[in-house]
């Protein structure tokens, strides 16, 4: 368990210096500006619907535990919470929102009071689709999971809100916590 942490957070580390903050605004420049209509209400829907799954995907698990008095499907439901870890470190690395620091640059499509890294939606997205193919490998498990969590990625940074090293760090320690 320590070294699964460790390992969270020296990727998380690793992933925020390694990139170059230019790469991290043009990319997300390009991605933001992706303003086509179905791409922008996808996104839209996708980057909201993130607690409503992440949440409730573990608590139906854990209805049906306790219905079925399964203690295993009960302790996959608690291992899911990797929204702990990344929202804990948000507030310890304290990194300001694209849209604030490039105003010019990002046009936020929605604005958020926390603090930019690591992206939480991602972490917890990546958290319950890892958790998920683990212990259901199978294609149609693996498959619709392994995309609604990029498309969680890549909606918060087309919504202005995170760079993709936000993403890629959320990415690591929500799959991360779940291994």
């Amino acid at each position: 368990m320590r070294r699964t942490i460790f390992f969270v957070f020296f990727i998380s580390f690793v992933v925020s210096n390694l990139f170059a903050q230019n790469w991290d605004i043009n990319t997300l420049h390009r991605v933001n500006g992706w303003d086509n209509k179905f791409v922008r209400n996808y996104n839209k829907f996708i980057s909201r619907s993130e607690p409503y799954v992440a949440i409730g995907v573990p608590v139906a698990m854990a209805l049906t535990a306790w219905a079925k008095k399964d203690k295993d499907l009960l302790k996959d439901a608690v291992y899911v919470g990797a929204f702990v870890v990344a929202y804990g470190m948000k507030y310890l690395v304290d990194r300001e929102r694209p849209y604030e620091r490039y105003p010019d640059r990002v046009h936020p499509y929605s604005h958020e009071s926390s603090p930019s890294f690591p992206s939480g939606h991602t972490a917890s997205a990546f958290a319950l689709a890892t958790s998920l193919c683990i212990k259901y490998p199978k294609w149609y498990v693996i498959a619709p999971s392994a995309l609604w969590a990029c498309s969680v990625g890549v909606s918060r940074m087309n919504e202005g809100v995170h760079y993709p090293s936000d993403v890629l760090a959320g990415a690591a320690i929500g799959a991360g916590c779940a291994i």
